[in-house]
């Protein structure tokens, strides 16, 4: 964002009350006074502003460690960023990478895959979406039918995701999907594709608010590099619980609506 330039400052070696006041004086700055104290969740597009000035100030991942573009906010510098947040009234940002996949990229993907997406999430380049829950899987998600097949060098993916937060608007998606029919919680694996890759389709489902911000997502022999499997194959169970504990972490943390995973 013009204007806007990152912080090299480590802001734990700053006093509670200067964090505090660096974070009002940013907010007072760069949110967008209009989208204060929403009723509602804000669109992608209205809220890319305020994703592009924290960006922009190094300020998109306040949990995240330096050296992987974050901010290594303490947990007491991080609750003080969430409540200044929340006083202020910022909208909830499309943050189930910052949140979610980010942290469990640093703790359990190949060093190929932080180099390729922690940069890009930490800078706000690309928008990422949830797909756990299906049809027939949603509070038992061990159940899950959407199938990997071992093609080789790349798996191909038919199934179908529900639910999906913002599939429509979404540039990737960390996926649960079946690569041993064999079994149940030790059958499932980790997988990272394009949203754009052919056979992907994404459909709206408007609420009787008349908003849309879930989706069904539908995927027809869709190719997946092996490259892109987060952790061990059949290995995506652990994952999924370790994701979801962020989840849980992240809500508590917040005591309001401007993160945690959502549906998906």
């Amino acid at each position: 964002m013009t204007g806007i330039t990152r912080d090299p400052r480590d802001m734990n070696a700053l006093s509670d009350e200067d964090f505090r006041a660096a974070l009002r004086a940013f907010l007072h700055e760069a949110y967008p006074e209009h989208l204060r104290h929403l009723d509602r969740r804000p669109t992608i597009a209205e809220i890319r502003p305020w994703l592009e000035a924290l960006a922009a100030k190094g300020w998109l991942a306040p949990h995240w460690p330096r050296e992987h573009g974050g901010m290594g906010l303490s947990i007491g510098k991080y609750l003080i960023y969430y409540d200044e947040l929340g006083r202020h009234g910022t909208g909830r940002l499309p943050d189930h990478a910052i949140h979610l996949l980010g942290p469990l990229l640093i703790r359990y993907g190949t060093e190929a895959q932080k180099a390729r997406f922690l940069p890009a999430i930490a800078q706000g380049e690309e928008i990422w979406c949830q797909g756990y829950s299906e049809p027939g899987a949603g509070s038992d998600l061990a159940s899950l039918r959407t199938r990997a097949e071992d093609r080789g060098d790349y798996f191909l993916i038919n199934g179908q995701k529900v639910w999906t937060s913002y599939a429509d608007k979404a540039d990737w998606i960390f996926c649960l999907v079946r690569t041993d029919t064999t079994k149940k919680h030790e059958g499932i694996s980790f997988v990272l594709f394009d949203m754009k890759s052919p056979g992907v389709e994404a459909r709206p489902i408007k609420l009787i608010s008349g908003s849309s911000p879930f989706c069904e997502t539908f995927f027809t022999d869709v190719k997946v590099p092996k490259a892109n499997l987060v952790g061990k194959l059949n290995g995506g169970w652990e994952i999924a619980k370790c994701l979801l504990q962020y989840e849980r972490q992240n809500i508590s943390a917040s005591g309001f609506g401007s993160l945690g995973g959502g549906a998906g």
